[in-house]
């Protein structure tokens, strides 16, 4: 907020929530002209013959009607690949973001809190201020594993309504321990949201648990998988949940084209999933070639980035972006997460572009 003060800055001092005043706005850094490593994104462009059949398609999409506001072959098509049993459905959301501001909306009675560990996605701790709810945060373990313990006395104290896990956690990278997280789930005495953002990279999944547990939803997005552009996420889970959650959704909330785009690329769903296993392959290629740089610390991850920790995390960071290498900067984000940088894995090319600036800001950092 300006320090000039004006009519319009009284207002909004008088008017606006004093939370809300003290946030800072996500920050999205200008890419341009870098090799764009820091938003987790795929960097394989789909294949020319796909791209035609979705130009085609576009072509004589309706845009000029609302889409169908239930998306209803779009979910058909997400049950299918995902394997989703009988009982349980999903709803689908600009994006996970909106997913996440809509269960706060649904269980925000007064003084109730959303728990999640730290460090963990940003967004659960701003939603949670953006809809007036109570927020804990539980620190992880050192080595970024779920601090069990400390997280089921938070569970007993705090009495959470909803409690958010990223699996795999962003921006550690790692996938917690299952029979932990099935711990939580039982001792929760709300929803347990199980956010398996990056689960084309991981092992391992909660979809199959649904019917397991009643108070467990999972909710995942289509943006690492090649969709970032579309803004696609959904939940899934019982009936059940999704019958009041949809009374929140707002209307026509995914558009006709995203609707359109993301049922032509589940038609070949095949493709995004050889994508994701290139990507694996490059994420076991990036983790070696950092773990022979003695000056790096890179940790294990089951995502499509990798976190590591270098001495003066900030200088090095604007020492890629110079090179024309944009990564994540975390340092100061957490105390956890002290000269901590997160690097998306690219293309062999990019991800040796970035080695090599790495590299040489390492090499003229210790010569002084």
């Amino acid at each position: 907020m300006s320090s000039i003060l004006t009519p319009a800055s009284f207002l909004v001092s008088a008017l606006f929530r004093r939370e809300v005043l003290d946030l800072h706005a996500y920050h999205v850094p200008d890419s341009s002209g870098c090799i764009k490593l820091d938003a987790m994104e795929n960097p394989y462009p789909l294949p020319q013959t796909l791209r035609v059949e979705i130009a085609d398609a576009v072509a004589s999409a309706a845009i000029n009607r609302y889409p169908d506001p239930r998306a209803a072959r779009l979910r058909e098509k997400i049950r299918a690949v995902t394997g989703l049993r009988d009982g349980m459905d999903v709803m689908l959301g600009n994006g996970s973001d909106e997913l996440i501001q809509l269960l706060a909306m649904a269980v925000n009675k007064p003084g109730a809190a959303l728990l999640s560990v730290e460090p963990s996605f940003v967004m659960y701790k701003m939603i949670a201020t953006f809809t007036g709810m109570r927020y804990v945060g539980v620190p992880l373990a050192a080595d970024y594993s779920l601090d069990l313990p400390s997280t089921l006395a938070a569970i007993e104290r705090e009495q959470p309504a909803l409690v958010f896990l990223a699996y795999p956690n962003n921006p550690t990278g790692n996938l917690f321990a299952a029979d932990a997280v099935m711990r939580v789930i039982e001792a929760a005495p709300g929803l347990v949201v199980v956010d398996e953002a990056y689960h084309a990279f991981a092992r391992d999944s909660f979809l199959p648990h649904l019917a397991r547990y009643p108070n467990l939803l999972v909710m995942r997005t289509f943006s690492k998988l090649g969709m970032a552009g579309l803004r696609l996420g959904f939940l899934a889970g019982s009936t059940v949940w999704l019958e009041q959650l949809e009374k929140l959704r707002l209307p026509y909330n995914v558009g006709v084209l995203p609707q359109l785009v993301a049922e032509k690329l589940l038609d070949h769903h095949e493709v995004l999933l050889q994508q994701a296993e290139q990507i694996k392959r490059d994420r076991t290629g990036l983790h070696q070639q950092l773990s022979e740089i003695s000056a790096v610390r890179v940790y294990p991850s089951e995502a499509n980035f990798l976190l590591f920790s270098v001495d003066d995390a900030t200088a090095v960071f604007n020492g890629l972006k110079q090179r024309g290498v944009l990564i994540k900067n975390l340092n100061g984000g957490h105390p956890m997460l002290k000269d901590c940088l997160r690097v998306t894995v690219g293309t062999p090319d990019q991800n040796n572009k970035f080695i090599d600036a790495l590299k040489e800001i390492i090499t003229q950092s210790a010569r002084g």
